[in-house]
């Protein structure tokens, strides 16, 4: 059903696509205007530079709308506004330009809107990676709001996106931060104040990680033998599913020991059952040890020497020879404390980034579709 007001049209009826230019690798330089290709999409500074007498219709000022005709679903896929440097568009990338009383913000969150219907009619090399044909793109049927409701459409929409950047600074400065905070804490470069506000001077000792925990691999259960409720399954990459036991009562650190991930150091909620595929760094018998101290140290060191193995990557036993360095206990639970406050600071702004883009989300499907109506005035819809 059609808003009132509103006009059903394709989008080629509201703006013209034109493709990006094939540069040959013998038209590469190492200067010139950067080549755009779908990586740089996504942030990559990695460029092929042209050298040349670009053409007008290859040229990308910021601010561009683009839309990326093959790519990976979800990732480089569908609309984007250029936010690099001026360049030249390479081949797979469409130009889009407004027609005219077509806002341009609009037409970008109208062409993301329709980006899944595109996606869903693609043809695929593979189940995520996508090409479409532009009469995939042309014939796509967009609800259109007259301009001026397009422009306070994108006003509002525009809020959203200023707080989600707000809190993606924040949440990229907590993030360095606790970075800067492990780099001076864990190894002694900086001391914290002890408990009579006096800096702790003792010396840290150097051991092997099996002398400070009991290390080992668990047992593996199936994945016929899980359900849908109960106790946290831990495998490789986290829970993968629940289990009506539990073969840890406290919390854990456990590192992946298998896989791609292999070397990851993850901490494990209480009550759950640990499988084989990682080894298990249990502290609960050592008492000179704070455990989450011991997950920071780990987590800021760098495990992927303990590898073998080319065609399955693993970590074994030899993870017992792992070397760490420790302060006396005290100190050791004051570093935990200031390192879990910064954790705790970054699973804040972490929660508030998912629910504004959960915001954003349903806001823009009822605004996009006419479900939810914007206020334009009278000197708004002249002006427009």
């Amino acid at each position: 059903m059609v808003p009132k007001g509103w006009m059903l049209l394709q989008v080629s009826d509201i703006c013209k696509l034109q493709n990006g230019n094939s540069f040959k690798p013998h038209e590469w330089d190492t200067k010139g205007l950067p080549i755009i290709r779908i990586q740089n999409l996504n942030g990559s500074d990695n460029y092929n530079y042209f050298s040349g007498v670009p053409q007008d219709k290859w040229l990308v000022e910021p601010g561009q709308l683009l839309f990326s005709w093959a790519g990976t679903k979800g990732v480089s896929f569908g609309p984007f506004i250029w936010n690099g440097p001026k360049g030249v568009l390479n081949q797979h990338i469409y130009k889009v330009f407004a027609n005219e009383n077509v806002h341009g913000h609009w037409l970008y969150l109208a062409l993301l809107h329709i980006t899944q219907k595109i996606e869903a009619q693609a043809h695929g090399f593979k189940s995520t990676l996508l090409h479409v044909q532009k009469k995939d793109i042309d014939n796509q049927f967009v609800l259109t709001p007259p301009v001026a409701e397009q422009k306070k459409i994108a006003q509002t929409l525009s809020t959203w996106d200023k707080a989600i950047s707000v809190t993606e600074k924040l949440l990229a400065n907590s993030h360095q931060q606790k970075k800067a905070l492990m780099q001076q804490f864990l190894t002694g470069k900086k001391r914290l104040l002890d408990e009579n506000g006096v800096r702790f001077v003792g010396k840290w000792e150097k051991k092997h990680l099996s002398d400070v925990a009991d290390v080992y691999q668990p047992k593996t259960i199936s994945q016929s033998m899980m359900s849908d409720s109960g106790y946290p399954v831990y495998g490789a990459n986290g829970v993968i599913g629940f289990y009506q036991e539990f073969n840890h009562e406290t919390e854990q650190i456990a590192v992946t020991c298998r896989g791609s991930t292999c070397g990851t150091v993850n901490w494990t909620q209480a009550k759950s059952w640990i499988t084989g595929n990682a080894m298990v760094i249990n502290t609960d018998s050592y008492s000179f040890v704070n455990k989450k101290f011991l997950f920071y140290t780990l987590n800021g060191s760098d495990l992927k020497y303990l590898i073998s193995g080319s065609g399955q990557p693993q970590i074994t036993g030899n993870i017992k020879t792992h070397i760490v360095n420790l302060p006396c206990i005290e100190e050791q639970q004051k570093i935990a404390t200031v390192l879990s406050a910064a954790d705790a600071e970054i699973s804040t702004l972490e929660k508030k980034l998912a629910c504004l883009k959960d915001e954003k989300k349903a806001l823009m499907q009822q605004l996009l579709t006419g479900k939810r109506r914007v206020k334009v005035d009278a000197e708004e819809a002249v002006s427009a």
